[in-house]
């Protein structure tokens, strides 16, 4: 550490003052080189925040971590200046040993096998590592495959090979094993949670889904912890319910939950049919007898119904027996509360709880607003009270308490409540501003065309929004009417404010008036606008086809006060996983006016890709399509066309 300390010195005489981390750093070396670790470490992290991409400074706290014993958190600083400088074998070589000493052998085989495959000095020991590692595991693997080949079909078989093999990356016999070391002993969740995860790294999404899920729902508390984890932000599909209850069909929990899911949807009879399951499976499951019976009873079917309805009347749960009193008209049993006055927050809390997984969203609501004042402190009840006027598409109020949960000192409840905080900021904020570009070319005009709109409206909480904008409308041949008709290039910038309707079931109408700026002819001419926009898809989650089309009506000043129709539709297949994801369709396009000229009346049809990759940003996708067209009106000739474009699009 002495050395370190010179080499601070020596940073200053040659003008290093201007470095953002130089104080931090001055002082993090000093205090390294005197052992003060207590000083170094917080002067290190001083100077990360001061230069974050340099990786230099978080070798150097990664190292003055080991001195101090902090393993995991200098392997965490080795796996940054790993990320921010690629090329340093030495670091990547102190990350991977470190995630070997802390049981992450996986991890530390796949870095060793990176680096032995390079021309460095480090190879050889990455080659000598990368064996100590890989050897075992192979062994293990046979010796594991050739029991269960004997005949050693049991729990732990499957399970030794099942983890071995997703350590070395074998990631289709893991899952193999993971599944029938799970069919084997069912009774422990926190296999599908390992099931769920190499699924995950194998693309496989709708099947990890349907294994985390099951998983989540009772059983072990901490499987369900970690499957939680994994599963995504939205609530799941009906699909991922199905798949789950394959995996897990004695799952009373999920299947019960399933059930009020499709009760929601407007589905009684598939709901009835988990219900019944479910009282089969498990008799003691009064709630689930009491939806059973309210289901049977509202068909008419009361004989049926009124066994389940015995079952609960004789049961310990009051509130459900009361329930049950309600239905059938008869007098309620009023239980006492010592001391008299409102229930106490706990009691609100758990009365909330059991309300949401009966599917009774406001009573749940209500509930949840006693618990707030009992304990207005409460962040967990903050987060849940804004799932449930989500739930109940109250995005509004939803999204208040959303940001009061993000503030939590629960790092849970802020993450979760942050995630749902901004993905409703943006039809919440008072002001939100979109833009959008489209470049394109066309092989049929041998041009390449510019579009694009930066818009920002204005929220009234009425639905209609007022909105200012700018488009862009132009091409790069300069063909102003000369050999392709206005609609494809206006060669004009586009002010104007308008007024939008919010979209309701794919409906949305808008006007605007504004200028025309041409940028050849220079001259201003005012622009007048209105349309109305209709959008209709269809997706299946159990296949991956998709059908979609959008119609567009549109006047237009500037075409001599014409009205023209365009209507767009694509059916296709979804392919490929998270890194690219291709959408092969086929198109088929018509495009009318109201006074009838022959460049806007024509029909076109033909194959198209649309291409999205991770390595995007996730609203920008490429586009190629071919296309065969014939005109309705006039003696134009047939065309031909391939367009190529790329869309972007964001909002703040």
């Amino acid at each position: 550490m002495r050395l370190l300390a010179i080499l601070a010195v020596l940073s200053a005489a040659v003008g290093q003052t201007s470095d953002p981390a130089y104080a931090s750093l001055s002082r993090a070396y000093a205090a390294a080189g005197a052992r003060d670790y207590d000083q170094a470490v917080p002067a290190f992290l001083e100077a990360i925040a001061a230069s974050p991409t340099r990786s230099d400074i978080r070798k150097d706290l990664a190292y003055t971590y080991l001195k101090i014993g902090e393993n995991l958190l200098a392997r965490d600083q080795f796996q940054e200046a790993m990320r921010l400088d690629p090329a340093d074998a030495q670091v990547a070589l102190e990350f991977a040993f470190l995630c070997y000493e802390t049981k992450e052998q996986a991890q530390a085989r796949r870095i060793f096998d990176r680096i032995r495959r390079t021309s460095g000095t480090a190879a050889g020991t990455a080659e000598k590592a990368f064996q100590n590692i890989d050897r075992p595991l192979a062994e293990g693997i046979e010796r594991w495959s050739q029991a269960i080949a004997g005949g050693a079909e049991n729990f732990s078989a499957h399970f030794e090979l099942a983890t071995l093999a997703e350590q070395r990356d074998e990631l289709a016999l893991a899952a193999e094993h993971y599944e029938k070391a799970w069919r084997l002993l069912p009774d422990r969740r926190s296999v599908l949670v390992d099931l769920g995860r190499v699924w995950l790294a194998m693309d496989r999404r709708n099947e990890a889904n349907g294994a985390l899920l099951a998983a989540s729902r009772g059983g072990e508390a901490r499987a369900a912890e970690l499957a939680r984890e994994l599963l995504p932000a939205h609530y799941p599909y009906v699909d991922d319910f199905r798949r789950a209850l394959s995996l897990d069909p004695a799952n009373t929990e999920l299947r019960r939950e399933f059930g009020y899911l499709l009760l929601r949807m407007e589905f009684p009879r598939e709901a009835e049919v988990e219900f019944r399951a479910v009282t089969e499976m498990d008799p003691a499951d009064l709630l689930s007898a009491t939806q059973l019976g309210f289901l049977l009873y509202a068909r008419g079917e009361t004989a049926a119904a009124q066994p389940l309805f015995d079952r609960v009347l004789v049961g310990k749960d009051e509130d459900l027996a009361n329930r049950v009193r309600a239905v059938l008209r008869v007098p309620q049993v009023l239980k006492a509360r010592p001391g008299g006055g409102p229930p106490p927050s706990i009691d609100a809390k758990v009365m909330a709880e059991r309300s949401i997984k009966a599917g009774y969203i406001k009573d749940a609501l209500k509930y949840l607003q006693v618990a707030h004042e009992g304990d207005p402190g409460d962040f967990g009840v903050m987060l849940k009270l804004g799932w449930t006027y989500n739930i109940l598409q109250q995005d509004a109020s939803a999204y208040r308490w959303f940001d009061l949960a993000r503030r939590s000192p629960d790092p849970q409840i802020a993450s979760e409540a942050g995630r749902a905080w901004r993905s409703l900021r943006s039809s919440n904020e008072r002001f939100r501003t979109s833009v959008w570009l489209f470049p394109l070319f066309s092989t049929r005009w041998h041009d390449l065309f510019a579009y694009g709109q930066v818009k920002t409206e204005v929220r009234t909480g009425l639905p209609i929004r007022p909105y200012v904008s700018l488009r862009f409308i132009g091409d790069t041949r300069q063909t102003i009417g000369a050999t392709m008709p206005l609609y494809l290039s206006d060669s004009a910038l586009i002010a104007a404010v308008g007024v939008a309707t919010v979209r309701w079931r794919g409906i949305m109408g808008w006007a605007e008036a504004g200028n025309a700026m041409g940028y050849l002819s220079h001259h201003m001419l005012p622009d007048y606008r209105a349309g109305i926009s209709v959008a209709r898809g269809i997706r299946s989650e159990s296949i991956p086809v998709f059908a979609d089309a959008t119609a567009d009506g549109l006047f237009v000043s500037r075409y001599g006060d014409d009205f023209l129709l365009s209507v767009q539709s694509r059916f296709g297949y979804a392919a490929g996983g998270e890194r690219l994801q291709a959408q092969i369709y086929w198109n088929g396009n018509v495009m009318l006016d109201s006074k009838q000229q022959d460049w806007a009346n024509f029909f076109e049809m033909g194959p198209g890709v649309r291409l999205m990759s991770s390595w995007l940003p996730s609203s920008m996708y490429v586009t190629v399509n071919a296309l065969r067209g014939a005109y309705l009106i006039g003696g134009r000739a047939r065309f031909t066309d391939l367009r190529t474009g790329v869309w972007y699009a964001f909002t703040h």
